[in-house]
Formats: C-alpha cells, structure tokens, sequence
C-alpha cells in the first residue's frame, strides 16, 4: 500500500498494516498568605474514580433516583439567608447564618417577613475571600433539552452574594485584594459551559449509570456524581458534610452539551453530544501540561455521544487529555515555547496511575498521539511511546499520527486512513446499547484516547470522524438508516453534526486555550477553506496575547475556585501582591521611548539624509536591542500564576 509510512503503533490488536517500523508488537497483558489545597483537608478524592457499585443482571434496573430541589427563593436578612424549596409540596427551608457562617434546616414558617426575596435557580456553593464568606447563586438557565426524560440545564448566569454586610472591617490593601479574588471568581463564571440537572446525574455516561444498583440510584447526586467532573465540589464542602442538606444543591458540570431533535427518514430521534472537563488539574493551556503525581491528566475531557430513538439508547465515549508524563511549556513571551520534559522525576509512577485509572473506568485504551513526529513536538512523541513500551500492558494500543503532515496542502482526506487503521479496534470495542426493555444489550469494552500539544484543534477533528462512524452502525441498527445508507448523504443531519463537533471544539478551546478552536471549518464542512486559515490566523494572534498577557490571572482564578488555593479571612499579605522585578518596568518603556524617538526621527527630516539615516538607525537599533533583551528575558514579562507555584506542581 502507497501510504504507509506515516504511521507508528504500539499494542495487541495483532497485524498493523500501517505500522512505520513493520508488524506491530503485541504486549504482554496486564505558606503564611494562604494555603494550596495540599495544605487543608478535602472532601473530594483525588486519584481515585468514584466507586460503582455493578451489577449483574443484563436489565437496566427501573429505580427512582434520588433528586434534589429544582427551584428556589432566596430571602435576605441582615443576620440569615433563608433558601426555600419551592417545588410542589416541599416544606424545607436551609438556613444559612451570615456570622457564623452554619447551616441548618428549618421549616417555612421560619422565614421572617422582613426579609428581602428573590426567585433562584439554585446554589453553586460558598467561598471565603478576604473579606470574609461569599454565597454564590445560579440566577439564570437555559433549558438544553431532556435526556432520558429528564431536563437537563445551563447554567446563565449567577451572583456573589457577601455573608458581611460591610468591608469596613477591612485595610485598603485588603479592600483591594478581596476585589481581585471577587474578579476571578466572577471570571470563571463567566467562563460558558456550566450544566446541571436535578433528577439525574450527568458526570456518569450511560453505560455506568446503567451498570450500578438500587443502593448507588437511591444515593444523593452530590454523593453519586463522578467527582472528576463536579466543578462546584468544592464550593458545596459544607453541606457535602451535611447529607440532611444535599437536596438543596446539585453537581455542576463544565464542558459543552447540545442537545438536537434530528429527522433521518421520516423517522424522529434524539442526538447528544455530552463534553466532561475534569476539575483535576484543571487551568489554562500553557500553565497546565502534563499530569500530576497522581496520574490527572491536565485538559481531560470525556465526550460522550448519545443516541434515543423509540426508548432505545445508544451511546460511544471518547477521552482527550494532554500526554501523560511530566512536562511543561511555559509561556515566554515566543510565539511557540519549547516543551521541557522533566528529567527529576519518575514518569512512570504517574504515567501507570493514570492509565491504571483509564482502564478501571473505561477498558481497553487505543492511543491516539497527533502530535508532530518531528522539531519541539517530536521529543514528546518519542517519550509517550517510550513509556507505553515499558509499562508493556496488552490493554493498550499506541498509534503515533502526524497530523500536519500528513494532512498538509488540503490533503484533508488522509484523515480517513487513520479512521481505517483503527476500525479493527473500534468494531472491537463496540457501543453501550439498550433497548426499550431496558435489557443491555451491548457494552463499550474499550475507548479511544486522543490527544494533540492542546487537545483540542486536532484532537476534535479524529474524535467527530470516529463519533461519526459509531453513529453510522448505531442507527442502521435502530432502523433510522437503510441498508446502504451513509449518514454523509443525509444533508440536514450532516449539517446539524457537523456544526455540533464544532461548536464543541470551540467550546473546549475557550474554557483552555481563551479563544475558539482552530481548524473548526473542516469540522463545519468537510474540507478546508481559505477563510478558515484566516480565522486561524486570527485565533493564533489572540490566543498568544491572552497566554502570555492574561492566562496568569485565569490560572489563579480557576485554582482559586477550585479550591487549590485557600484564602485565609482577614489576609493581610496575599501573593498578588508580589513585586515584579525592575527589568518588568523599565525595559518596556525604554524599547517604547527609542522606538518612538525613530519614528519621530523618520517623520522630522534632518538637514541632510546621512544625518536622518544615522540618528533613525541609532534609535532603531535601540529600540530593537530592548527588544531582544526582553524576549530574552521573556518569563519576566508573562502574566504568571501568584497563588499556585506550577514549577513546584510538575
């Protein structure tokens, strides 16, 4: 076969037609200013997945789960919050004291009339600031559609309501760092793509919720959820610790969902597509590569993509993370920073734990490495290989697939050859399925873990080809599709999906790289297109200037609502006020002074050209020496992260 030198795998799926180095090899099976989240106790675990319970009867059994209240009045007091329970016949009140901060539940005629009231949606949780205790609140959703009968939301918008009634308790260096922390939290709020649901768990796919007992159905959602993905986890702390309380709160989820009522054949079904970010090493692209020493894998996403039709579900589940071993990229002011792999430590204990976890929750793993096999990208190729050689697991099959070369020019339809090459693997691993006697018919044995530099360009592009073929089989088997039908030939749907992958790829891109995803007109339409590039080019340009001028501050908003960091009331010296180094101050100005010094130079004409040409050289070389001396020194000029150390972190 002519094309056949572009591919590198590892694994035990036996012959590989296009392996670069022959037949494939089969392995053998199996401080003071506050604290980091290291330094306090949490109720959230961080390795392991959450446990589920199975079972194993082959029916999906009908038990009602467990719900939590859907709508809210939040009444004000000088001394109390008062949140009622509005559903149909609740008489729950949670009582939240504004001193002491305890919360207990009461009664609806414990409310005083004096209070101030407005309609919620729900909590999201608590914060201690400087300033003391913050109650934050969803005041807005938008209703996304229903899965299996339920409703699922998005969460619009929301509102950080002061346990104190006043800052004059407060210095003015506190005043103002209490603003700050209120930014970054008002920052990742702001962030799109928070969702939730009352009355049904959506941090679990189809296949676990369908695969766990009455006694795990029964559990609160806040017990139940899969903790990897519940980004409110640690703002609810205090009433996880309460279980009398759990009906007054719901796991939130981060990531992107659509939800589309789509026509093949006359024939009406349900399509979803469900993104998961893990809240585990969660933050912005170039402060968070790698995984941590407990296997996390930073930007892990799980996308899972959902079919209903006549009470029959399918679903297929794909995984993105960053490769995982010990590395960086830290911004440095170059548009492209080199990745440093880390030479003090052990990669392999974090490496085993991560993909030690990936198989426990999702079988067998095949590799999907996009990356690069050549320049800053091919040391990282060459060690991700490397360690799945030597963890020597037949769990495990690692594809290596230079995605720009191979699809440089418009050569876009390579891209099927790498689909072909894993076909073998994906028939293996199949789909979960039930059908409208709720009898589990097939289960998803295996998953297809993707990942480029960022996880999300090249990343989203191989997982909507992939989700497209499983979709292809899942709807011939339901019926939707004739025999002999692609769903390429279906135009209506074809647009729908399309534009869903790409909305989810810009979705996924903002929450990490701050800007929309590249690449997304190949997504949209099948081909690459002139304006596309230029979009990209554009994305490229704002996506350099927020990683090297604003990610820091995002970095330490997403620690900071995660609970990475603790602010501690009443700080008086916080890490955001560190001094920068004299270099950070005058080295600009002085580039900027000589440079416009040129400019006025070239503009006022001297009294001879020689004259002009030297005093305009002089300052342009100046301006440019400044130049290279900050580069040079480019770590100093990057918005880094104050609250976290990532240095320490990798």
């Amino acid at each position: 076969m002519e094309e056949t030198g572009w591919l590198k795998s590892r694994g035990s799926a036996g012959k590989e037609p296009f392996a670069r180095k022959g037949v494939g090899r089969t392995l053998s099976c199996c401080g003071k200013t506050g604290r980091t989240r290291d330094d306090v106790d949490s109720t959230r675990p961080r390795h392991q997945p959450t446990p589920v319970l199975y079972v194993t009867t082959s029916a999906t059994p009908e038990v009602k789960m467990a719900t939590a209240y859907e709508r809210f009045n939040l009444h004000t007091t000088p001394e109390k919050f008062y949140v009622e329970a509005c559903d149909d016949g609740a008489t729950d009140v949670l009582v939240i004291d504004r001193v002491s901060t305890e919360m207990t539940l009461a009664g609806k005629k414990d409310i005083p009339p004096s209070g101030v009231t407005r309609p919620i949606c729900g909590i999201m949780g608590s914060i201690r600031l400087v300033a003391g205790t913050y109650l934050i609140v969803i005041t807005r959703k938008k209703k996304m559609g229903d899965l299996c009968g339920h409703t699922v939301w998005k969460a619009v918008d929301f509102d950080v309501v002061s346990y104190k009634k006043t800052l004059l308790h407060l210095t003015e260096n506190q005043v103002q760092d209490n603003k700050t922390f209120l930014s970054m939290i008002n920052g990742v709020l702001s962030t799109d793509g928070f969702y939730f649901c009352t009355d049904y768990d959506l941090s679990h796919t189809q296949q676990r919720l369908a695969n766990t007992s009455p006694d795990f159905q029964e559990m609160s959602l806040l017990e139940r959820a899969d903790q990897r993905f519940v980004w409110n986890g640690n703002l609810l702390r205090d009433i996880i610790a309460q279980p009398e309380l759990h009906k007054f709160a719901f796991p939130v989820i981060h990531g992107f969902i659509v939800m589309k009522p789509c026509r093949i054949n006359a024939k009406i079904f349900e399509w979803i597509l469900i993104s998961r970010r893990s809240c585990f090493r969660a933050g912005v692209r170039y402060y968070v590569r790698g995984i941590d020493s407990e296997g996390h894998a930073a930007n892990f996403v799980e996308t899972e993509q959902i079919v209903q039709y006549q009470s029959a579900k399918a679903s297929f589940v794909q995984t993105r993370g960053s490769m995982p071993f010990f590395w960086s990229q830290r911004p440095n002011l170059k548009y492209k920073p080199k990745p440093l792999i880390s030479s003090s430590t052990n990669h392999m204990d974090g490496f085993k734990r991560h993909f030690e976890s990936q198989i426990l929750i999702y079988g067998k793993q095949v590799i999907l490495n996009l990356v690069n096999q050549k320049g800053s990208e091919k040391p990282l190729e060459q060690a991700f290989a490397k360690m799945v050689d030597g963890m020597d697991n037949g769990m495990i099959r690692y594809i290596a697939f230079d995605f720009h070369k191979e699809c440089s020019k418009m050569r876009w339809h390579r891209l099927q050859i790498l689909v072909d090459a894993v076909s073998e693997n994906q028939d293996e691993y199949g789909y979960f399925w039930d059908n409208s006697d709720g009898n589990i018919l097939l289960q998803q044995t295996g998953t297809f873990r993707s990942n480029c530099m960022d996880c999300l360009d090249r990343t989203n592009v191989i997982q909507s080809l992939l989700a497209r073929r499983s979709l292809q089989g899942q709807l011939q088997r339901m019926g939707v599709l004739h025999v002999g039908q692609k769903i390429e030939e279906q135009a209506d749907f074809e647009k729908i999906y399309k534009n869903a992958w790409a909305d989810n790829a810009n979705a996924c891109a903002k929450q990490y790289a701050g800007t929309g995803a590249l690449k997304t007109d190949f997504t949209r339409t099948g081909k690459r297109t002139q304006w596309g590039l230029v979009m990209d080019g554009w994305n490229s340009m704002i996506r350099y200037y927020k990683n090297n001028f604003s990610d820091g501050f995002r970095q330490d908003a997403i620690d900071l609502f995660l609970g990475n960091y603790v602010v501690e009331e009443l700080e008086g010296q916080t890490p955001l006020r560190a001094k920068k180094d004299w270099k950070f101050f005058t080295l600009p100005v002085i580039m900027l002074v000589a440079f416009a010094m040129c400019i006025i130079c070239l503009i006022m004409a001297g009294d001879t050209w020689t004259e002009t040409a030297a005093y305009a050289t002089f300052w342009g070389m100046a301006s440019t020496l400044m130049a290279a001396i900050i580069v040079f020194n480019g770590k100093e000029f990057v918005d880094a992260p104050k609250l976290v150390q990532k240095e320490k972190m990798d």
